[in-house]
């Protein structure tokens, strides 16, 4: 609350002086001379003379002395200079802010991002759509960072608020079996059955993990324990704790010495959803969905 209320004196402090001005002041500075200010702003000396005494005028006094060769800020210069390179370092931030709403697609994940199309798909967007930049952020949170605002979409494997949010299934994937690299019983396995994990304590992730007591008949299912984050999960796992089970994607985004992954045979899938607010659908979206429908569908 704070910080927007200190924002919006600074913005309103704006529409008093002039951005022009304060771009004015800080050029002469940082280069020397008028002149050399004109050039760096692309526009005239007398252009950037009238900014200056225009500035110095609502100031009530000298910002800058004027010497044979150079420019240098008077005391109250020195005072005023910081304060107009806040202002125009906010301004330069409300400027990239709107600008990455229309040109970056911010993709949110929480564990593991698409696995092996990942790569694809970030060179294959880069080609097809260099309009819009698509950038990844891992954020470890139920809606990876959705309902948060740090993305603009998002990687989920479970359901969101369908009130709050859009998602559409681009794909699903095999659940693996996650275990320490040195377990005699399981080292030597091609897979894994649902009934052989269950008999062992199972580490979850209660927030952003896929595995819940329900993938199992009710009273089958096996003894859990909770971890905080997937940094946590697998160092639990290779230190022999329990073992887990995840989607096939975080085997190819986390190997991990020590740790070892192998295919759960009669594991029920995971849906792979791409979410966006329902309200605020970001640019490139739906190009978005139907490019992650065709990578995991092979095509």
């Amino acid at each position: 609350m704070h910080i927007m209320h200190g924002r919006y004196l600074l913005y309103a402090l704006v529409m008093e002086w002039k951005v022009h001005e304060l771009r004015g002041f800080v050029a002469v500075v940082d280069t020397g001379t008028f002149t050399d200010a004109a050039i760096e702003l692309g526009v005239s000396q007398a252009a950037v003379s009238r900014s200056i005494a225009s500035l110095e005028r609502r100031a009530g006094g000298l910002l800058l002395r004027r010497m044979p060769r150079v420019c240098e800020p008077t005391a109250l210069g020195h005072r005023f200079l910081p304060q107009a390179r806040r202002v125009l370092s906010e301004l330069s931030k409300l400027d990239e802010l709107l600008t990455a709403g229309r040109t970056t697609l911010r993709l949110g994940y929480a564990w593991a991002a698409v696995g092996q199309h990942t790569t694809p798909l970030l060179r294959g967007w880069a080609l097809a759509h260099p309009e819009v930049e698509l950038r990844l952020i891992r954020h470890n949170s139920p809606s990876a960072g959705l309902a948060e605002g740090i993305c603009d979409a998002a990687i989920v494997r479970t359901p969101l608020d369908p009130r709050r949010f859009e998602a559409v299934i681009v794909g699903l994937e095999r659940r693996m079996a996650v275990f320490a690299s040195d377990d005699a019983e399981w080292a030597r396995r091609r897979s894994l059955r649902m009934k052989e994990i269950a008999a062992r304590p199972v580490l979850i992730d209660p927030r952003t993990g896929t595995t819940r007591g329900e993938l199992w008949a009710e009273g089958k299912g096996p003894r859990t324990l909770e971890t905080t984050d997937l940094d946590n999960w697998l160092d639990a796992i290779a230190a022999g704790k329990g073992v887990g089970m995840t989607s096939e994607a975080t085997a190819v985004h986390h190997p991990r010495q020590g740790v070892s992954y192998k295919s759960v045979s009669d594991g029920p899938r995971i849906p792979v959803w791409l979410a966006w607010w329902h309200d605020e659908p970001p640019t490139g979206v739906a190009a978005l969905a139907d490019t992650l429908t065709k990578l995991y569908q092979g095509g």
